[in-house]
């Protein structure tokens, strides 16, 4: 994967630059010795490292807005960081930039039951958002299954989503309002605690925007009223395709489950492994579960199992109670640490119509042979987020390469479906190379014309999102507006 070559300029300024920023942030805040910002040189996606000139992390939005006004003055790029989780390189540094790290970030401002809605720092961890509602009866909807590390500034970033996406939506359906500082240290408020603003949809631009546009240091979310209660059910099939056509059948027969999770066989074998779950030996295992009253549930359940049921399923059991209901879901939560126990994989996010899922898992199965590299696939089914998981070896000269190039013709597969790129991870540095197989030049120059507006000298988030020649040469072209 190309990186942009260096500001050597910003470079050999790395001493005053560090010495302004040790100005405006108490000294333990700013790190540049390069045996400690090497804890910064990758996020998730770890095939690709680059230690960043210095790493900085404020605990404020006053201390935000310091930082990008040095950093803007002196045209250092800067590269925001959540908790480092991203799976597509979102918070890969530049050999030039300055990582600006929200972890210290991660007060709860204020609390509303009645207005149901809860405004905090960013830096917060996703799971955390819940534990400060739950004594109340309430929880926060999106559930990524980094939930337990993940930042809601990098949820914000890439408008991640979770299990239960499917019912409740993803951030941008759950995301009322931001306190958010430009590059220039400008500080803008957009949105509230209410339900829709007035005017543009600039919130909805923000949201999914992976620190292009500005760094996002306060959130007001919605939080619900917890479901009186939820159920699972597994369902184990013969075949992906018998899996995706049972899928694609309970979603066409008008059926809202809060979540319907998708794993193929060397994921179940995996996550058993690591979860004792209890999950049935098949090659392919639905989760499926349903929230409400009892009767509800009972009457929810009986729909959808008679669905299954016409696809032959090898198993179909529901959960005895909340410990089993527990060990299922733990199972999938596990996926992504489970599978990294056993070999080295690439994670994607492609998004597909779930009427097409019987089709692109055959294909994927095809060209996982044709490419002689073993595809693990688990994902939101409900919703049609794919994440294939591609196992390959990083101590084998090549593989990455084959790796990569299977990778692309499988997010390639999810645009000609009538899909796309992503779901919930971002484009990130991982496919900024394809957004050309989904968008027109036009169709970029318009996103690219957005974040001229917010960040004009294209210092937030370096060699991000778009194909790295246009958006390098964008950096190097003056723009009116500065």
């Amino acid at each position: 994967m190309e990186m942009p070559t260096p500001d050597r300029s910003v470079l050999s300024r790395k001493e005053e630059i560090v010495a302004r920023l040790r100005a405006v942030l108490p000294a333990e805040a700013v790190i540049d010795e390069l045996s400690e910002t090497r804890a910064y040189e990758c996020d998730a996606l770890t095939a690709y490292r680059c230690p960043p000139l210095a790493a900085v992390l404020p605990a404020s939005t006053e201390e935000v807005s310091a930082v990008l006004k040095v950093c803007h003055e002196m045209g250092v790029p800067v590269v925001p960081r959540g908790s480092g989780t991203s799976l597509a390189g979102g918070a890969l540094p530049t050999a030039d930039c300055v990582i600006l790290g929200v972890a210290r970030m991660n007060e709860v401002l204020e609390t509303d039951y009645e207005n149901r809605f809860i405004r905090l720092q960013t830096g917060r961890t996703n799971l955390s958002v819940t534990g400060a509602v739950e004594a109340e009866d309430f929880f926060y909807a999106p559930d990524p299954s980094s939930q337990l590390a993940c930042a809601i500034a990098g949820n914000i970033a890439m408008n991640s989503g979770g299990a239960h996406c499917l019912k409740y939506g993803v951030t941008t359906n759950n995301l009322l309002g931001v306190t958010m500082v430009l590059m220039d240290g400008s500080v803008v408020e957009i949105g509230g605690a209410h339900l829709d603003a007035g005017g543009l949809d600039l919130l909805g631009v923000i949201c999914g925007s992976e620190g292009q546009l500005g760094v996002v240091t306060e959130a007001t979310l919605r939080i619900l009223r917890n479901p009186e209660g939820a159920r699972p059910v597994l369902m184990g099939f013969a075949s992906n395709e018998v899996a995706g056509a049972c899928v694609s059948d309970i979603i066409k027969a008008g059926v809202l489950p809060v979540a319907i999770e998708f794993m193929d066989r060397p994921c179940i074998r995996a996550c058993e492994a690591f979860a004792k779950a209890g999950y049935p030996d098949c090659e392919a295992l639905l989760i499926v579960e349903v929230e409400g009253s009892e009767p509800e549930i009972d009457h929810q359940l009986g729909l959808i199992t008679e669905i299954a049921r016409r696809h032959d399923p090898v198993e179909l059991r529901e959960a005895r109670d909340a410990e089993e209901a527990g060990r299922i879901w733990l199972g999938r939560k596990s996926a992504f640490g489970a599978m990294g126990q056993i070999n080295d994989y690439m994670c994607l996010d492609g998004t597909i119509p779930v009427s097409e899922l019987p089709r692109v898992l055959t294909r994927i199965g095809e060209m996982s042979k044709d490419y002689g590299l073993e595809v693990a696939n688990v994902f939101h089914a409900g919703d049609g987020n794919m994440h294939p998981l591609i196992l390959f070896n990083a101590n084998e000269p090549g593989e990455l390469e084959k790796c990569e190039a299977l990778g692309a013709d499988i997010l390639r597969l999810c645009v000609e479906v009538g899909g796309c790129l992503t779901g919930e991870h971002g484009v990130g540095i991982e496919k900024r190379d394809l957004m050309t197989a989904q968008y027109d030049p036009a169709d970029l120059e318009a996103q690219m014309a957005v974040k001229d507006v917010f960040d004009p000298a294209w210092l937030l988030n370096p060699a991000k999102v778009f194909p790295l020649a246009v958006s390098e040469a964008r950096r190097s072209v003056p723009i009116a507006a500065e």
